[in-house]
Parts: structure tokens; C-alpha cells; sequence
């Protein structure tokens, strides 16, 4: 699977300091596992509903691939599917929309515009 834009899932407080900074390192886990973790589309409330359940403080992040050039994996993981990572910093100008996570009456996530 490819895909030219994938999402991430941020805290508030996460994104306010990666707006602040220009670029994001990862969160915790993403700096343990040694890459940030990205979904695509038809990952996305799958991964916000199983690790992320119960948070009402979260920012959902479209980010653009191809301005990461190499730096961005597609790697099996969960269920054996192809994820997004990024081997580097994640750079500001690489998202190119951001909200408040919204789910629609079926549960699934609305991607940011």
C-alpha cells in the first residue's frame, strides 16, 4: 500500500509545540520505537480506537509524503499491513491540513480538509 498522504495523531499539546517548533521529533512512544508513526486513511480509526481510546484531546494531522522524500517506510506491522514511518523529523510543511478529532455517526473518523 502507498498512499501520497497519511495522517498523524497528535495531543493538543503536542501539536501546539510542533507548530511552535516547525518540525516534530515524535512522541514518546514514536522516539522508543525509533520512527513516528503514521496511519493511512483506512487505518486511522482503527489505530485512534486502539491506542488512543478514551482521549478527547487529540489533533489529527494529514501529512504529506512525498515532501519526506526516503525518510518515509512502509512497514508491515499490526494485522499485516503496511503503516507509514517516518525516519526523521516530522517538518511543519509537510501537513497540509490539521483538526480536532470528529467522528461521524458510524464511528469512523473525519479526515482533516
Amino acid at each position: 500500500m502507498t498512499a501520497d498522504v497519511a495522517y498523524k495523531v497528535l495531543s493538543e499539546s503536542e501539536f501546539a509545540q510542533f507548530q511552535a517548533a516547525g518540525w516534530f521529533e515524535g512522541s514518546v512512544v514514536d522516539r522508543a520505537d525509533g520512527f513516528i508513526h503514521l496511519s493511512a486513511a483506512e487505518q486511522l480509526t482503527e489505530t485512534i480506537d486502539r491506542h488512543f481510546q478514551g482521549r478527547d484531546d487529540l489533533v489529527i494531522a494529514a501529512v504529506q509524503l512525498p515532501m519526506l522524500g526516503a525518510a518515509v517506510r512502509w512497514e508491515i506491522s499490526r494485522g499485516g499491513q503496511a503503516f507509514p514511518h517516518v525516519y526523521g523529523v516530522l517538518p511543519i510543511g509537510a501537513v497540509i491540513g490539521a483538526g480536532p478529532l470528529t467522528r461521524r455517526g458510524d464511528g469512523e473518523v473525519v479526515l482533516p480538509g
